[in-house]
């Protein structure tokens, strides 16, 4: 009995003490930033047409089935052209700064009113990854995902130092871009804009205004410890859930997936695989695809092992591995199937969503790589490398004065 409360002991202090999975969160906040922005700067030539005044899916029928399924979207607000390249040119901006790390929280929350805003404005466009993308920007504004790898982590790195030589250190872009947006948020609230929108987007967005204002107030108004430390732990759970839920969303995605393709004739019998490299629509590279499917035997192993694969992948999270070895696999497919299917930002989409279960030794080279190429980039250009210490294994929680 001793040992089981002391494993339930030790349980709960590893979700309220830190914030689980720091190198994880960040590269699928850079995967789904860097995703979706490419997808924008794609589609600047065609943007009216796909969301914007010009599009088949007229703003009528959007406002039309918006008033039945509820959906969030700031673009049936006006119809007019600017308010359109503003919504835009705002989704492009948010998912630059969210990949940089910068203010990632509220970038956060910009990223996410850009995707749903822009996919419920035209909800017949996409191939799969934009309900990925979809799912995966709700759940990354809860997420501590600028721990590492951001200007946000820089930036507290140098607070931390220039307190420890004694100077004072003062956000003053925090509190006013809080306060800029608050503003919005306070007269778009007024305005009646939330009116039949389902409740889960604003409530999101006014939590979120909110817990940074609390948080502000205890970091610089708080007396003891004790209030600071209950922010940090909530914080830190809220984080740890929403990681939580992304990986149970991976594993539901390759779990359903897998199930239905046992369930087809065509999975069954090992021929699935050639059909989509035949159809127009996907066969970018005729060429390619006639030579991977001239073998019939590679075709069979291609789609059963597909179908392993997927059905196989979350019942391996209990051996390290075999997980790895199946991860490694699946961001291979998801590789080839953007060349040969010419599906690239639903590929991008899917291994970002891998990469939350990618170790963290493996990132922590990766990121050192990145560190060392970027060294020398700089020695070619003259220019002095920038002092960055090796990031620790649990890096301290971000302020609780900024927005991040």
């Amino acid at each position: 009995m001793n040992r089981f409360a002391l494993s339930v002991s030790a349980g709960i202090a590893r979700i309220t003490e830190a914030a689980l999975g720091p190198y994880q969160t960040a590269t699928i906040r850079i995967g789904f930033s860097a995703t979706w922005l490419l997808f924008l700067l794609r589609e600047v030539p065609h943007r009216e047409e796909m969301y914007g005044p010009h599009a088949p899916w007229s703003w009528n029928l959007a406002r039309q089935l918006i008033a039945d399924n509820h959906a969030f979207t700031v673009l049936t607000w006006s119809n007019g052209r600017f308010w359109f390249e503003f919504c835009y040119v705002l989704a492009l901006l948010a998912s630059v700064l969210l990949l940089l790390g910068w203010r990632t929280r509220t970038m956060s929350v910009l990223f996410m009113v850009g995707v749903l805003s822009l996919q419920n404005r035209s909800v017949f466009i996409g191939d799969g990854g934009d309900n990925v993308l979809h799912l995966m920007s709700v759940y990354l504004v809860f997420t501590r995902c600028g721990q590492v790898w951001s200007l946000d982590a820089r930036r507290d790195r140098l607070a931390r130092e220039a307190r420890a030589r004694g100077e004072r250190t003062v956000d003053r872009v925090g509190p006013a871009l809080w306060g800029v947006l608050g503003f919005a948020l306070v007269a778009v609230t007024a305005g009646g804009r939330f009116d039949g929108t389902d409740a889960t987007v604003p409530v999101v967005l006014w939590l979120v205004w909110v817990a940074q204002a609390v948080r502000w107030i205890v970091a610089h108004r708080a007396r003891s410890r004790e209030p600071r430390i209950l922010v940090d732990v909530v914080t830190n759970v809220v984080h740890n859930g929403a990681l939580l839920v992304i990986m149970a969303e991976a594993c539901l995605i390759y779990a359903t997936a897998g199930w239905y393709k046992i369930q087809g004739s065509l999975w069954q019998d090992g021929t699935a695989v050639y059909y989509p490299l035949h159809l127009d629509y996907f066969s970018p590279w005729p060429a390619l695809a006639d030579l991977l499917s001239s073998s019939g035997t590679m075709v069979m192993l291609v789609t059963y092992g597909t179908v392993i694969v997927q059905v196989a992948f979350p019942f391996t999270l209990f051996n390290r591995r075999v997980k790895n070895v199946l991860l490694a696999a699946m961001m291979t497919e998801h590789a080839v199937i953007a060349v040969v299917l010419g599906l690239p930002f639903f590929s991008l989409a899917m291994i970002a969503t891998d990469a939350v279960f990618l170790p963290t030794p493996f990132l922590r080279r990766l990121g050192g790589w990145t560190a060392r190429a970027r060294e020398r980039a700089l020695a070619r250009t003259g220019r002095p490398r920038p002092p960055e210490p090796p990031a620790p294994e649990n890096p301290e929680p971000t302020h609780a004065g900024t927005t991040a």
